[in-house]
């Protein structure tokens, strides 16, 4: 795909995921190594029915036990629900726009509730937009979420700065416990030295939908819109990227106790959510 000073990659077939974005040819996402066939080494990919983590596979949603596999390496919690590890089915495509789609029939041993989602994937001279999109397929009230996962290229010199009121923090396990100040982590709302920042991997409430990247002599925004009130930021130390993903709900919501504003949704027969993202790009120099 390309428009303007853009460039991208797709693989509908690698769980709906682009392989690269570039910027005046100049990497934004982290670049995926040829020939790779994880989708952990890919530089975004859908998240649906669910973002982040369910603990150990198991939740209780309107007096039904569900209980999801679980992949080893994520071991013991289930993550990121279907799509990413499906093939997506490409509905319409040109030089600078894709929409690709996925059916999900229910399945009784794993997330049983069925599903369709569609993704659309575009390039502007303004930058990147990704929309996603899960509807409701089935009879019952399903929970739903959305999420997209960007890994951002980062320069030695990058800075993050990301508006939020808040941070979850986590057990031993990953889970969250408690919602606390932003600085109990990292508050990157006046910006951050990503050289200077710890390892992170929490989800920030309260975003304002906006995060910045600066590095390399340009600015990377980031635009969520209101559905994405949280955002995961994945930032492992000295790594050549960051992740900041909008998502629709806190991780392990399916299991949050009643009465709190955790964002996951009871859909509705033939009801859809939706969520939509924009990358863009600045000279800084």
């Amino acid at each position: 795909m390309r428009a303007g000073d853009w460039r991208a990659t797709l693989a509908p077939e690698l769980g709906g995921s682009v392989l690269s974005l570039d910027w005046r040819g100049q990497p934004v996402f982290r670049p995926t190594p040829d020939g790779a066939s994880d989708i952990l080494e890919t530089a975004c990919f859908p998240l649906v029915p669910y973002p982040n983590r369910i603990a150990d596979g198991r939740f209780v949603f309107e007096g039904s036990s569900v209980h999801l596999p679980v992949l080893d390496r994520f071991a013991p919690h289930a993550l990121h629900g279907e799509g990413w590890r499906r093939s997506w089915t490409v509905e319409r495509q040109s030089a600078e726009t894709v929409v690709m789609t996925l059916d999900w029939g229910g399945d009784p041993d794993g997330w049983p509730w069925p599903w369709f989602a569609r993704q659309s994937v575009s390039l502007s001279s303004e930058g990147l937009q990704i929309g996603l999109s899960v509807t409701n397929t089935g009879e019952d009230t399903m929970p739903a979420g959305l999420g997209l996962h960007p890994y951002f290229h980062r320069c030695p010199d990058s800075r993050l700065t990301l508006p939020a009121e808040a941070v979850w923090m986590t057990d031993a396990r990953q889970i969250p416990e408690r919602l606390a100040q932003a600085a109990e982590v990292v508050d990157w709302s006046n910006g951050v030295d990503l050289a200077d920042a710890p390892f992170v991997d929490h989800a920030y409430a309260g975003w304002s939908g906006k995060a910045f990247l600066n590095g390399g002599g340009r600015c990377v925004t980031l635009t969520a819109d209101a559905a994405a009130r949280w955002s995961q930021v994945y930032m492992p130390v000295e790594a050549d990227f960051c992740c900041v993903e909008p998502v629709t709900h806190r991780p392990d919501a399916h299991n949050a106790p009643p009465g709190e504003d955790h964002g996951l949704i009871g859909l509705e027969p033939g009801r859809t959510l939706s969520l939509t993202i924009m990358i863009g790009a600045v000279s800084s120099s």
